[in-house]
């Protein structure tokens, strides 16, 4: 039960953290602010975090671990590659636009990141780059994706889905589930095969 109590206390830090990094910057943010948010004191953060600094870097891990579980999913599963693709699509797409927040500080502050940090969070989006080439590559050699540079590829197909960010609106005329769903739509044209 204790470890639950903690666990949603860094959450809460962690989303009121991350509303304040998306409205004000990183920099724009002092962690008064964010005890302010809570109506908790900042001895109250420090008991959970060291500084604002392992918070941001928690924030930034977030999506790209989903993303790459999402990933691992799709090769694991069962199914076409096509069927695969659009699945890890969907899943990626999902995380981006239900953590907006998370994403667009993600990519804003990267100047940001603490330094042993970076490199943890730049593994994790070669991580992601090589997995969405690999799900390719499979469909490449199945017959069933028709694509002339996989890397390059898998790069505009993630900065596709990741872009989504700046332009998704929750009260917007498509619902989450139909913008994900579009995507893959989207991403599976780009890549098959003609007929």
């Amino acid at each position: 039960m204790r470890d639950e109590v903690i666990a949603f206390k860094r959450e809460r830090i962690l989303e009121e953290a991350a509303a304040a990094f998306y409205e004000h910057g990183y920099q724009g943010t002092t962690l008064e602010a964010v005890a302010t948010r809570l109506g908790v004191t900042k001895p109250f953060i420090y008991y959970h975090f060291r500084n604002k600094a392992e918070i941001l870097s928690e924030i930034c891990r977030r999506g790209i671990t989903e993303a790459v579980a999402a990933l691992d999913a799709a090769q694991a599963a069962e199914g076409t590659p096509d069927q695969r693709l659009a699945a890890a699509i969907e899943a990626i797409t999902r995380t981006v636009l239900e953590q907006q927040a998370y994403t667009a500080i993600y990519f804003r502050e990267e100047k940001n990141y603490p330094a042993d940090d970076a490199v943890e969070l730049n593994r994790r989006r070669k991580a992601f780059d090589h997995k969405l080439s690999a799900l390719l590559e499979e469909g490449v050699a199945a017959g069933v994706f028709e694509i002339e540079d996989v890397r390059l590829t898998a790069l505009a197909i993630g900065g596709m889905i990741s872009w989504a960010f700046t332009w998704y609106n929750p009260q917007g005329r498509l619902s989450t589930a139909e913008i994900c769903r579009r995507m893959a739509g989207l991403v599976l044209r780009m890549v098959r095969r003609p007929e």
